[in-house]
């Protein structure tokens, strides 16, 4: 996909007959021929950018483009819940966090404190 991208990038066109969801997603420009294959296809069922072709009724390709695109939508938005919920921290944990980190703070100038004054120094 990588050097097809490069070639299209250089102002190329590239014509790709493919049945890799992978791959189809990332044209600019289906051309679905069906509606069977064999004696039943050679009509062209849809065409378009992916999302459109997905949308259409009577096309495999769009059918499974839809289900593809549902299905890595989802995981892609469980994926960015999950990376938010590790970097933001909820109110409870900020709140926590910042107590912890002032304990210690405090806990350290006692201590500094009691070390200087053991050692007679003020």
């Amino acid at each position: 996909v990588t050097v097809l991208q490069r070639l299209v990038g250089k102002g190329n066109t590239a014509i790709v007959i493919e049945h890799n969801l992978d791959v189809i997603k990332c044209a600019d420009w289906l051309i679905d021929l069906g509606p069977e294959g064999g004696d039943g296809g050679g009509q062209i069922v849809a065409e378009g950018p992916p999302a459109e072709v997905a949308k259409t009724k009577g096309s495999y390709t769009g059918h499974f483009l839809k289900r593809y695109f549902k299905t890595n939508l989802s995981a892609k938005r469980k994926r960015a819940a999950s990376s938010r919920s590790k970097k933001e921290p909820t109110k409870a944990q900020s709140a926590t966090k910042k107590k912890t980190t002032k304990t210690k703070t405090v806990k350290k100038s006692k201590s500094r404190s009691r070390k200087k004054a053991a050692a007679g120094k003020s």
